[in-house]
């Protein structure tokens, strides 16, 4: 494809697959666990539906990252480029939740940009914290007890209200981190003139494009980012699933629903706040870390008369989930300023 270099197609490559299967966790977790009797070709075909549907929107902007990369100026892509959502691949076969946010925009941004990504992704996993403790505590103590399994004669209307709790989750979490994506590929304009029935389109390097091009550039993407999310949802979440997999009831369907919903409350919050793009992930740990003490403090454990089984229970697991978010966000960072020192060289 003439609009594409090796390393920028080979760099989206990658990312289409380390974004999507590091971050299923988060939107797509508990959306799987909770629908082990759904095949998996009829989760696809929902969520790859929205998917496609939010494409063409960001496409008909003339934007498909959501204004995720004004901070970002187009440059050339290099193989040091690369390297990151190839890392981010591995990362991901090890279970470690690493903020692909850090991992693969912060080699592209400057120190202030990268400070501003830094504070609203700590902030996000404050506020998500915060939020998800106190509404499950609440939640657990007087409408639903989280803390126990078992089916309940409304999960029929759950699993409904789940699909489409997940669905906007879904499109809202994609107009965060499509921009992961979309920073190896041209940016495009497409050139509306009301003498000229024949569009043209601008790509990044000003080279102008037919419109047939440009839509040969658009189906491809889609095509391309399609197949990873079938394959994503083919492995069922792959080896990092585990991090749900380890929560408190995320297998049932009220569970995951309660989740999926509290999370796209402040994820649409921190969308609406400014451009800057943030480590979707610091807030999903932190929304599952205020979720499991809300659930522990309901049920009589987070005063006096916790046991020392109950503690043990819940703290180190809430400390290897901080600990590996944070050896993520080193290397992350680490490889950012890396690739920086080595460019300006």
């Amino acid at each position: 494809m003439d609009f594409l270099t090796l390393w920028s197609l080979l760099g989206f490559l990658f990312a289409v697959y380390a974004v999507t299967a590091n971050d299923s966790i988060q939107t797509l977790g508990t959306y799987i666990s909770s629908n082990r009797d759904v095949k998996w070709y009829w989760m696809f075909a929902y969520m790859g539906s929205i998917f496609f549907i939010t494409m063409i929107q960001g496409f008909n902007i003339d934007d498909p990252a959501f204004g995720r990369l004004n901070e970002f100026p187009e440059i050339t892509i290099e193989w040091y480029h690369a390297i990151a959502p190839l890392v981010l691949v591995a990362l991901t076969r090890l279970k470690i939740p690493v903020s692909t946010t850090f991992l693969v925009l912060s080699v592209f941004a400057s120190s202030i940009v990268m400070e501003k990504m830094l504070l609203k992704s700590f902030a996000g996993y404050a506020v998500s914290f915060v939020f998800a403790w106190g509404s499950w505590y609440l939640i657990s103590k007087y409408f639903l007890n989280e803390g126990e399994k078992g089916k309940n004669k409304y999960n029929e209307y759950w699993r409904v209200g789940q699909w489409l709790t997940t669905g906007w989750l879904w499109a809202t979490w994609l107009k965060h981190d499509l921009a992961n994506i979309m920073i190896f590929l041209p940016r495009f304009k497409t050139i509306h003139h009301p003498y000229d029935p024949f569009e043209k389109t601008f790509f990044g390097d000003n080279t102008i494009f037919d419109q047939t091009a440009a839509y040969d550039f658009q189906f491809f993407v889609i095509t391309v980012m399609l197949l990873g999310l079938a394959f994503m949802f083919y492995e069922r979440g792959g080896r990092i699933q585990e991090i749900v997999l380890s929560k408190t009831n995320t297998r049932y369907v009220r569970s995951a629903t309660l989740i999926d919903l509290v999370y796209c409350f402040v994820l649409y919050y921190f969308k609406e706040v400014n451009n800057i793009p943030m480590s979707t992930t610091f807030v999903f740990m932190g929304m599952l870390a205020g979720r499991e003490l809300g659930i522990w403090m309901s049920l009589g454990y987070g005063e006096l008369t916790y046991t020392s089984r109950h503690k043990k229970a819940i703290f180190p697991m809430l400390y290897k989930d901080f600990l590996r978010l944070m050896l993520g966000l080193m290397i992350s960072v680490s490889l950012a300023y890396g690739i920086q020192w080595y460019s300006a060289l």
